[in-house]
This record gives C-alpha cells, structure tokens and sequence, in this order.
C-alpha cells in the first residue's frame, strides 16, 4: 500500500507536468509539434531583452536568501571534528585519475580521439560520483556506493527521467539549448539519458558529504517564529497555483520560466502535506533545517561544476533567459544561478521517496540511518 501511494503520487505529479503545459499552447492555438520536436534543435520561443528592473529584482531577492544562509552559517558554533572515519580508498585514486584524464580529453581537440571527443559528459560525472563517495567514506566510514548500493544503482535511471521532464518543461520556455546536436533521435536519447543518469547521484553524494561537516549537520540551525497549524490549506493553494502557472507557462514564457524549477518542488510538497508525510520543509524540526540548507548548496556546488565542465566542451548548452540575460559565469547568467537552489530540494525530496521504497521499515529521514539518504 505504501508502495502504490508513492507511485500514484509520482502519477499526479507526471500528469500535471506533461499535461498541462501542452494543454496551455494548445488552448492558445499554437502548433503543440513545435515543442515535441526531438531531437529538440529549433528555437521558436522569442525572447525578452534585458531589463535592469527585473535583474535588480532578481538580485535583491537572491541577495537577501543569500544573506539569510551567510547569517546562519556565521552563527554556526558547532566545532568542527577532526577526527575522521575512514581512509581514502582505492578506487577514489582510481576516480581522481580518471577525472583529470577525461577533464583533459573534454577541453582539448585531440585528432585521434575522434568522434568520442563528444562523449565526455558521463564519465567526467561518473569519476565526480565515485570521488564525492570517497570523501563521504573517508570522513564518516560509509557511503552511498558502500552501504546502499542498490538504493545508488537506482538513482542512475531514476535520474534520467528525472532530467527528462525538465528537459520537457523547457521546449515551453527554450531558456537553454544544445549545441552540435547531429543525432538521429534513438542516438540522442540514448546519450542524453546516459547523461542524465548523473544528475541525483552527483548532487545527492554532495549533500551527503556536506552532512559529514558538523559545523552543517549541528551547526546550521535557526529559529522558526511561526508554524502552520493547517498545513494543507497552503498545499491545496499550492498546487492550484503549480497547475495554473505549468498551464500557462508555454503561453507567458518570458514571465513564468521560474516555473519551470519552482512548479515541481511545489507539487512534491503539497502532494507530501496532504499525505500527512514528512518532508524537507518541516524546518520547524531542527533537525530538517541543515538538510534544507545542503540540499539547495549541494545542487549549487554541482551547478558551478556542470556549468564549469560546459564551457569549453564540444557538446555543450547555452542559455537565453529573458530581462537577465547578462554577467555570466561560464555560459550561464549570473543570476541563473539561482535556479540550482530549489534544485537541490527538488533532488533531495525525490531521493529520501526512493528511499522509502527501497525500504523495508520506516525511513529515519531525521537522524542518522542505513534507511536515510543522509547517512
């Protein structure tokens, strides 16, 4: 039964996000083909220009968050332990190794490699994927590779479709775009999908290696002065909202692309308050309130990484964000950045759900566990 409950809530979740995007450009008259192009090579979504009103905006509310996380850190007073674990292992050299290699092959143009100067995206992320483990290890004893190895195996094709339904929600707005795409259709979702297996293990493995830091773990921690004694009266606003803005965010794109990231991590919420279930926004438990702020500095760590790899690759994205399209880190605009944040919660959220299916008791998403994907 708890099986089918999360299942069917991941059903809900799909409807919304497949469905109602297509039903808003439909119901606006436009070509729904346009945007199930595949692969998706032609960019139709005309674009805002810059605006210093929406970028000073933006940068206000980005400062302000960033400000909020820089003042509970500077209150943190939680020692920091020297004492580790663990050794390094072997096969973390071995990822290291292998990491340099496959940066070097990325960022040059060597004749003799070819055709597979492409390929380099997974096993850059693959050797990150084994060295973040090995840190984890090192620090705490266990890891994910070590001690859920099926739970890290699955989060492989989990992250694939993860991935897609982002890749999806963006033919509506069309904020960033691949370049070089020469594939037939089967060849680009077959490498696409090996890329995008990455996503939750990289980004999972970060945050659990930030939980190994007990200025994090102990010391990330603030005081909620109010709490909601109906909680499911915000969710079902929640979720007509998330509905409402998935529904038109095809037909408004210049306006609603935030959506794009912030639609599903209010979906996975309300669903989760309806159901009475635990979740990552339960800050009013000091114990969330570190997890909530690694979770978004974990996506944000592999968001610098992804954007960094990117840049000087062959196969690579770009981005086209309206009013803020400007000052960029790579080929992102600075501001964009901020996307990574509900990002990570997004990724959080859909790791501690497998690991509740994967296990066989109830999941200690709190406290230190095997069934916990903090460790």
């Amino acid at each position: 039964m708890k099986n089918q409950l999360l299942i069917g809530r991941f059903v809900v979740l799909a409807s919304m996000l497949l469905g109602l995007p297509a039903l808003g450009v439909l119901l606006k008259g436009e070509d729904i083909w346009l945007y199930l192009e595949f692969p998706p090579v032609n960019q139709f979504v005309s674009k805002a220009g810059f605006s210093w009103i929406a970028f000073g905006i933006f940068l206000i509310l980005i400062l302000f968050t960033l400000s909020l996380l820089i003042a509970i850190f500077l209150k943190s007073n939680s020692p920091e332990s020297r004492t580790e674990k663990g050794r390094f292992p072997w096969w973390g050299w071995v990822g290291c190794t292998a990491l340099i290699l496959f940066w070097s092959l990325a960022w040059n143009r060597f004749e003799w490699m070819g055709s597979w100067q492409e390929h380099t995206f997974f096993p850059l992320w693959a050797c990150y994927i084994v060295i973040i483990n090995a840190l984890t290890l090192k620090r705490t004893g266990s890891c994910m590779m070590t001690d859920q190895t099926a739970f890290f195996l699955s989060l492989f094709p989990i992250s694939a479709i993860f991935w897609w339904f982002f890749e999806y929600l963006n033919r509506f707005v069309q904020n960033w775009s691949y370049t070089a795409v020469h594939y037939s259709p089967a060849k680009y979702f077959l490498l696409a999908t090996l890329a995008f297996s990455t996503v939750l293990p990289s980004v999972l493995g970060t945050c659990r290696f930030l939980m190994s830091f007990p200025r994090i773990k102990e010391g990330l921690r603030f005081n909620i002065p109010f709490q909601i004694h109906r909680p499911e009266i915000p969710a079902l606003a929640g979720l007509f909202v998330a509905a409402a803005g998935l529904g038109l965010i095809g037909v408004f794109p210049d306006y609603l692309f935030p959506l794009l990231w912030v639609s599903p991590l209010v979906i996975l919420l309300s669903l989760k308050t309806l159901f009475k279930e635990e979740h990552l926004l339960h800050l009013h438990r000091s114990e969330r309130q570190p997890q909530f702020i690694a979770a978004m500095l974990s996506a944000l760590i592999c968001g610098f990484f992804w954007e960094m790899w990117n840049y000087w690759s062959m196969i690579k994205w770009t981005y086209a964000i309206p009013f803020v399209d400007r000052f960029r880190l790579f080929e992102m605009p600075i501001l964009g950045y901020s996307g990574y944040l509900p990002f990570g919660l997004e990724c959080v959220i859909i790791g501690e759900t497998i690991r509740e299916i994967f296990s066989r008791k109830p999941v200690n998403y709190i406290g230190s566990s095997t069934d916990s994907i903090w460790g």
